[in-house]
């Protein structure tokens, strides 16, 4: 009797040629069957957007060699709806996103388009984890992501994951040997102080570009994501996307509308 495959969906925001998803892909064509859907070019800082006011447009590849690959031209999001709704025979068993170049600890998960992914697969009733590698550079080394990724991805396999979580993980910049183990923990409380640079063209127009400064506020708890990143450890946020503040509820219903 032929053994099951896990069916497993692969995405991620850099782009479809990016070294993050190579690398992913490779640690995902030894646990099952694998079909890519990526963007055809980065859709970092995305977040959670569709694509409703244009078409999108979506090319069969053969780079990776896998079940089946397509680049899309809409965003994160969008990769994982076609693939789901139009793409694939059946519900995967798991989607996976990612390799992210630079950390989406923190706050950051509100407009990273690897978490969206992630938080989209959840949405559609599939274990999802999304992941990240603390190295914004294209030739980041992901030697040691590989072996975490191996090691999460089986567990979400054997396990499943609650209904409405996707996993958030995110990868210390280390070899293998220095990172200290995994630590399962919650969101920093961060944020980021922005400033717009105002610059002006050749005919005097005004116009800018988004700084800012990221500004952890959760300096001595560790408890937290910042806090495993920066002590070497990989980290583990289980992330859903009912955004209802329970706690509140309460107090709120006393208003007496």
């Amino acid at each position: 009797m032929q053994k099951y495959k896990p069916l497993i969906l692969v995405t991620n925001d850099d782009g479809i040629n990016a070294p993050g998803i190579a690398a992913l892909i490779e640690v995902m064509k030894t646990l099952g069957e694998v079909v890519i859907i990526a963007p055809d070019k980065a859709q970092s800082g995305m977040g959670h957007a569709i694509t409703i006011n244009s078409t999108i447009r979506i090319n069969k590849r053969n780079t990776y060699d896998v079940k089946e690959e397509y680049s899309c031209s809409g965003t994160p999001v969008d990769c994982i709806k076609f693939g789901v709704n139009k793409i694939m025979d059946r519900k995967p068993d798991l989607c996976v996103s990612g390799i992210n170049h630079g950390t989406n600890m923190s706050i950051n998960v509100i407009y990273s388009g690897t978490m969206s992914a992630a938080v989209e697969g959840a949405i559609e009733g599939i274990p999802s984890i999304g992941f990240s590698l603390s190295d914004y550079t294209i030739d980041a080394d992901f030697t040691a992501s590989k072996k975490i990724v191996k090691t999460i991805a089986e567990k979400v396999l054997q396990n499943g994951l609650p209904e409405g979580v996707c996993l958030n993980v995110n990868i210390p910049k280390l070899k293998l040997e220095l990172i200290k183990g995994i630590k399962v923990c919650r969101q920093a409380k961060a944020n980021w102080v922005e400033e717009f640079d105002e610059r002006h063209d050749p005919s005097g127009h005004p116009y800018y570009w988004l700084t800012g400064k990221f500004e952890n506020l959760d300096l001595n708890d560790i408890d937290t994501d910042i806090w495993a990143l920066e002590n070497g450890y990989v980290s583990i946020v289980p992330t859903q996307f009912d955004m209802t503040a329970h706690k509140a509820i309460a107090e709120i219903t006393k208003w007496e509308f």
